[in-house]
């Protein structure tokens, strides 16, 4: 059960990214203004860079207080590798 929470949680981020690029191309590009950031956000940071997407607009960029879902975004990703850091590091000590 741990397993296929672990790949959804995987997934499902990287797959709604994918999504939004198809529906929207012209305002994925705009956000980003080139195709490194986002590969780079969907390998390493692929909530974050979801996040980011969504909280977007043009004009308004991530004005009006947006940038707080982002960082929020960014905390909860970096928890989750600091988690499975930690987790490793016990595992190896105990081997």
């Amino acid at each position: 059960m741990g397993c296929l929470l672990a790949l959804t949680t995987g997934v499902i981020p990287r797959f709604l990214v994918a999504v939004i690029w198809l529906l929207r191309p012209a305002a994925w590009d705009a956000a980003f203004g080139g195709p490194l950031v986002p590969i780079l956000g969907v390998i390493f940071l692929p909530f974050t860079t979801l996040i980011y997407a969504i909280a977007w607009a043009p004009g308004v960029h991530l004005g009006n207080g947006r940038w707080v879902w982002v960082a929020i975004a960014l905390v909860i990703e970096l928890i989750g590798y600091a988690g499975t850091a930690r987790s490793n590091r016990e595992r190896m000590v105990r081997a």
